[in-house]
């Protein structure tokens, strides 16, 4: 065996011997990679993902006929005239008044066009109580929400006017961008910038030297700060998004810690022990680095699966996550010795003297293993076949809620809740005109959009939406003739319920088109909107739940199994992330869907799971949950190279790898939690599933499921069929003696 590793080193060991030998030069050319990933990403600029690139489907070809036509939709905003109580009607001369004062008021801030009056329009409600004043605000609408205050004012002061007998509410994307940006705008970005002191203060906690606290951190910032400017290049072939930026940083974060704190430790671990720093840090990148590489590569095949869905949102939020990992993952195997070699003792600079003395104390006391964790395993590992009942069945409770998942795109209630004054005007306007909130949007393209066939096929349309009951109307056309492009705006019947409004959609989409547009020749007719985009995105994302599954689940398994040598460590490995990640989803459905303890997480009557978390959260957890899985089974296996009975290893695995594992996983809990205690309900889902399940990962699997299995096994945890023996070998003894073993010979120490 020595021979073999002689010959071949581990590719972790190596970088770091290197980097440890060239440490200047390590450091100057990750500085070097970093300013220059900057500096190429700033100069090419960030391309973001199209609105026709978003989706396949109808939504996809309605804007792709758009864009060709070089149609710039304005931001549309209505206000809602409404009479309080069952006084007054539309008809009514004070009624009438205020939508004339409503028009000239609009009118008269000269930020706005198209103004309509609703008695021009027909849109006054069947009971007559309410009507629409409908206009578009000026300029581009990706900015007009910093353009509409004026126009809400002027509404405001007709509403003054009118306050006892009518209420004016204004409405629209305009508003609603405003007043969301006063309200949450600054929500994520307080949550992004709060998660770096988080991780730090925790960091000051475990380490208790603000020195060894700061690399962790400053290795995942430079990590995320030249992914950013690699995201910037690479978005010229795929394109990127502000969602996969705040993703990428909330992963890069977390990895990026992580790594760093499994090597940090391993390496304060080996000179408590009495190894000299050179020695120590050769061990550390033998086995932390070893680790880290294989958690790396796992996470990076889980954060590729995304790549699969073909969700543009998605493939940005896959691809911006995996580049982060990576960059973590080489930085931790690399600048990191480099740093540590350069720093020597001056690592426990700046010690926080009572958290320093008391971490020496325990670390003499218990030989730098957890005591709690010592008492739990030796319960564990006295009767594992208990403890797999125990935990398992527990998990499987947990995750039982989730077989009655219920996934929707949330509605605006339902995301922001009916505190904000504008969510109560958008459920007034559904209930008095359902679905003229959020309209169908059928885009007619034809080669002449004013021939005789094509004006009788819309008109045709028109009353067969009514008529067919997917809308109560009215239904409004806009024609843009230079483009011989035609906008169609249906109200569907069923409003914000959007079940109900889906079967309106199918109505339109497999009865109505067909029998009037779907005649004419050469005529293309896409129906899009809100609705329609959530059916396609719901059916394009059901499309990939399977390939996504298999991709990640099958390449996981290849990875552990070449990393390990070992089949019943990549099955048991792929089994206890699933339970993993079934618990989450259990918690998600129990809080955010049924309402248990939802008063908590501040989520009251949201009962429905956002359509495009489940397979987010898979991807993700999945690749998360390895991090863990991988340095602590790689523990295990070097002390069961060591020598030990598996059931010692074991037991040597899980204790002395606690302490880092509960530090990391603190981390990863409180910084994930930060999200959960966001306003945006999806946000809020987001948060507390991943804040969940790492924790479920961090203590029930690693600390008592994955023990206790093993324990079970005994020494078929190392079984590899003869027919496998043919495999790649990716492993190395990566035992202390063995790393002294294969050191330079003018590095070894003085008897090796």
């Amino acid at each position: 065996m020595g021979s073999r590793d002689t010959r071949v080193r581990g590719l972790a060991a190596r970088a770091g011997g290197w980097s440890a030998r060239h440490r200047w030069a390590a450091v100057g050319i990750w500085v070097l990679f970093v300013v220059l990933a900057m500096g190429l990403g700033s100069a090419a600029g960030r391309v973001d993902v199209k609105d026709s690139d978003q989706l396949k489907g109808e939504t996809h070809t309605a804007a792709k006929i758009i864009e060709d036509a070089g149609i710039e939709e304005p931001a549309s905003e209505s206000v809602l005239v409404q009479a309080r109580g069952g006084g007054l009607k539309a008809t009514d001369a004070e009624f009438r008044a205020a939508v004339a004062e409503v028009v000239s008021a609009v009118r008269g801030t000269g930020r706005v066009s198209d103004v309509t009056s609703p008695y021009d329009t027909k849109t006054i409600s069947r009971d007559g109580r309410s009507a629409l004043v409908q206009f578009d605000m000026r300029g581009d609408s990706d900015t007009a929400g910093d353009r509409v205050e004026p126009v809400l004012k002027a509404v405001e002061g007709v509403q003054k006017g009118h306050a006892d007998t009518l209420r004016i509410e204004e409405i629209g994307g305009a508003s609603m961008m405003k007043t969301f940006d006063d309200a949450f705008g600054d929500d994520f970005q307080k949550a992004e910038l709060s998660a770096v002191p988080v991780a730090l203060g925790i960091l000051l906690i475990a380490f208790g030297a603000l020195v060894a606290a700061l690399l962790p951190v400053a290795l995942a910032i430079t990590a995320i700060m030249a992914t950013m400017g690699l995201m910037g290049v690479v978005s010229h072939v795929m394109p990127m998004s502000d969602t996969a930026n705040s993703v990428m940083l909330l992963v890069g974060l977390a990895v990026g810690v992580d790594y760093c704190l499994f090597y940090l430790r391993r390496e304060r671990e080996e000179r408590e022990a009495g190894r000299d720093a050179q020695t120590a840090l050769r061990i550390a990148a033998a086995t932390s680095g070893r680790a880290i590489i294989v958690s790396g590569v796992t996470v990076c095949v889980a954060m590729a699966g995304m790549l699969f869905t073909g969700l543009a949102e998605f493939e940005a939020m896959g691809l911006a996550s995996l580049m982060v990992v990576a960059v973590a993952m080489v930085g931790s195997v690399t600048v990191l010795p480099a740093l540590l070699s350069l720093l020597g003792e001056r690592v426990e600079r700046g010690r926080i003297p009572f958290l320093h003395k008391a971490m020496r104390r325990r670390a003499a006391r218990t030989g730098g293993e957890s005591r709690f964790w010592s008492a739990v395993l030796k319960g564990v590992l006295a009767r594992p076949l208990v403890s797999v009942l125990v935990a398992a069945g527990a998990l499987l409770a947990i995750a039982a809620p989730a077989v009655g998942m219920k996934t929707q795109n949330l509605t605006l209630d339902q995301e922001f809740g009916d505190s904000l004054p504008i969510v109560q005007t958008y459920n007034r306007v559904n209930d008095a005109f359902p679905g003229g909130s959020e309209p169908a949007e059928v885009i007619v393209h034809a080669k002449d959009i004013n021939a005789p066939e094509v004006r009788d096929a819309l008109a045709d349309f028109k009353a067969r939406a009514i008529s067919s009951g997917a809308s109560r109307g009215p239904v409004e056309i806009k024609l843009h003739d230079a483009q011989n492009v035609a906008y169609v705006y249906v109200p569907l019947v069923g409003g914000s319920d959007l079940d109900k409004a889906g079967a309106s959609l199918e109505k339109l989409r497999d009865e109505v088109r067909p029998a009037t547009l779907g005649k004419v020749d050469g005529l293309q007719a896409p129906i899009t909107g809100q609705v329609a985009g959530s059916k396609d995105f719901n059916d394009q994302l059901g499309g990939a739940v399977v390939p996504v599954f298999a991709f990640v689940v099958v390449f996981a398994f290849l990875l552990m199994l070449l990393s390990f040598r070992s089949l019943t460590i990549a099955v048991t490995s792929i089994l206890l992330n699933l339970l993993s990640v079934g618990a989450a989803y259990g918690i998600l459905v129990a809080v955010f869907q049924h309402g248990w303890g939802a008063s908590l997480v501040g989520a009251e009557g949201v009962g429905a799971i956002i359509t495009w978390l489940p397979l987010f959260l898979f991807v993700i957890l999945f690749g998360l949950s390895m991090d863990y899985h991988v340095f602590v089974v790689s523990r295990i296996r070097e002390a069961r190279l060591r020598g030990r009975t598996t059931q010692d290893a074991i037991a040597h695995g899980v204790v002395t790898t606690a302490g880092v594992v509960t530090s990391a996983a603190v981390i990863m809990v409180a910084v994930f939690a930060i999200f959960g205690t966001l306003s945006m309900q999806s946000m809020k889902q987001m948060g507390v599933g991943l804040a969940a399940a790492v924790l479920i990962d961090a203590t029930v699997i690693r600390g008592v499921l994955l023990p206790a299995v093993m324990a079970l096994l005994g020494e078929r945890n190392w079984y590899l069929p003869k027919w496998l023996h043919r495999l790649p070998d990716l492993t190395h003894d990566e035992s202390p003696e063995a790393v002294l073993a294969t050191a330079p010979r003018e590095e070894r120490p003085v008897g090796v």
